[in-house]
C-alpha cells in the first residue's frame, strides 16, 4: 500500500473512491460538463494541451475532448480502478497514477483544471497543491469548487474532515499573483436544462507580470 501524508488520500484511493465514480457517470453528467465547459473555452484561444488534478474516470476531459477534439490530454488519479477507466479517454502514457501531493513530472500544458478535489484536499496541503497547479499550466487554470468566503468544514456522507469549503481561487492567486481572474460563474443543482453540484468556476490566465 502507498504511504500516503494525509487521510484524505487514503480515503479517496481506496473504496470509498471506486464508489464514487460508480454513482458519478452517464449522460446527464456529461451534458452538464458540455455546458459549462463550452462557457469557460469562450474566455480561452488556441488550447492545444490540457491536464487535469484529480482526474476520476474522465468525465471532465471527455466533455473537453468533444469541444476540442485535437486536444492532447493528461490526467492524475490517485484511485487506481478510477485511473484504469480513465485509459478509455485519455492514452495510459498519459495518466498519472499517483497522489496529487506527490505528482512531480514536468508535464506543461496549456490548460490546467481541478473540479470537485480541492474540496477534498488536507487544508494543510493546499499550499502545495497550488504550486503544483501554478507550475502544470503556461496559460489557463480553470478552479471549480465548493465556494466559502472563508473555510468551513462540513460532514461529506457521514465523514468527518473529508471536504472542506473556502475561496480557493483567492487562495490561488494570493499565493501565485501571475495568475489573473478573467472568468467565472456558478452552476446550480436545480438548473432545469444543465445541473451540477453547486460548483463555482474560476477561469484564471497566467501572466508574465
Amino acid at each position: 500500500m502507498t504511504d500516503y501524508k494525509t487521510d484524505q488520500e487514503i480515503f479517496w484511493a481506496g473504496e470509498f473512491g471506486t464508489k464514487y465514480f460508480e454513482r458519478n457517470q452517464g449522460d446527464k453528467v456529461l451534458a452538464s460538463n458540455l455546458n459549462l465547459f463550452s462557457n469557460v473555452l469562450k474566455r480561452t484561444n488556441n488550447i492545444k494541451s490540457c491536464i487535469e488534478f484529480g482526474a476520476n474516470i474522465g468525465i471532465n476531459l471527455q466533455a473537453l475532448k468533444i469541444l476540442k477534439p485535437e486536444i492532447e490530454q493528461y490526467g492524475i488519479e490517485i484511485n487506481k480502478k478510477a485511473a484504469e477507466r480513465l485509459s478509455r479517454i485519455v492514452p495510459a502514457t498519459n495518466i498519472f497514477h499517483t497522489s496529487i501531493l506527490e505528482f512531480n513530472d514536468s508535464c506543461i500544458c496549456d490548460f490546467a483544471l481541478i473540479k470537485g478535489v480541492l474540496i477534498h484536499i488536507n487544508p494543510d496541503k493546499l499550499s502545495t497543491v497550488y504550486e503544483k497547479l501554478s507550475n502544470a499550466t503556461n496559460r489557463y487554470l480553470l478552479i471549480a469548487e465548493y465556494y466559502n468566503p472563508f473555510p468551513i468544514s462540513i460532514p461529506y456522507r457521514g465523514h468527518a474532515d473529508k471536504l472542506f469549503k473556502r475561496d480557493f481561487a483567492k487562495e490561488m492567486m494570493d499565493q501565485h499573483p501571475q495568475f489573473k481572474l478573467i472568468d467565472y460563474g456558478f452552476i446550480y443543482h436545480n438548473d432545469l436544462n444543465f445541473p451540477d453540484d453547486d460548483i463555482t468556476w474560476f477561469l484564471m490566465e497566467k501572466t508574465n507580470n
